[in-house]
């Protein structure tokens, strides 16, 4: 058979055992195959952590913020956790009347105590929002056990970035400090602590705490 610009598509058919839609990927012609199938678009799937139902993890974001109804992080999380949930509705017509309430919700919570965390961003387990104000947290992930203190960002370094894989991913049990800013696509490492006020534009090791503009290492336990 001949070759049209000596390129051969190939089809491959894969079916994700969670039920969802059979993925059609075409490779061109020594193009290395990945098993599995395509990750479906941004937004598309319920995000929330699979290991435990929605209630209950409602329930533990709770005991997170120390039981307290009147903590706007808790709320903030609730509303993220409840704009995923909604996403495993499979009717739209039923989907439909929770996306009016996640976004009035997400509206509020942003306007009103000035946390802006959209239900894109895969969040993990315990995580705890001190305070309140000026945080906008656009991160690819946050992972499990992570404090985050007010007047913090997460998002693309530069404007022109609308690539969503270009913003932070924050590693499990990281601690952030107020008025942090970490942008791009680096990657701040579990069990790191950032210091108030930095600036984070390159990847963070692990077990690591860095303070400063641009954010450097330091080592917070040395004594003067």
């Amino acid at each position: 058979m001949d070759r049209i610009n000596d390129v051969i598509l190939k089809k491959q058919e894969t079916l994700d055992q969670g039920g969802k839609n059979i993925v059609l990927r075409y490779l061109k012609d020594g193009d290395k195959e990945i098993n599995g199938s395509k990750p479906p678009p941004l937004g598309s799937v319920n995000g929330n952590p699979s290991d435990i139902s929605f209630l209950k993890l409602l329930a533990e974001d709770f005991r997170t913020h120390d039981k307290n109804l009147l903590e706007p992080g808790f709320w903030a999380v609730a509303v993220h956790r409840f704009g995923n949930w909604r996403m495993g509705i499979r009717l739209k017509v039923l989907r439909v009347p929770c996306t009016v309430l996640y976004r009035l919700s997400f509206t509020w919570i942003d306007w009103f105590w000035g946390i802006s965390l959209t239900y894109t961003v895969k969040l993990g387990r315990r995580v705890r929002i001190w305070h309140h104000g000026g945080m906008v947290l656009g991160a690819q992930s946050i992972g499990d056990d992570v404090h985050i203190r007010h007047g913090t960002t997460f998002g693309v370094l530069n404007r022109s970035d609308t690539d969503t894989t270009k913003k932070p991913v924050i590693e499990d049990r990281v601690d952030i400090g107020a008025g942090v800013c970490i942008l791009g696509e680096v990657t701040v490492g579990h069990d790191s602590v950032v210091g108030a006020n930095s600036v984070v534009v390159r990847d963070v090791a692990p077990n690591t705490s860095v303070f400063g503009i641009p954010a450097r290492r330091v080592n917070m336990g040395a004594k003067s």
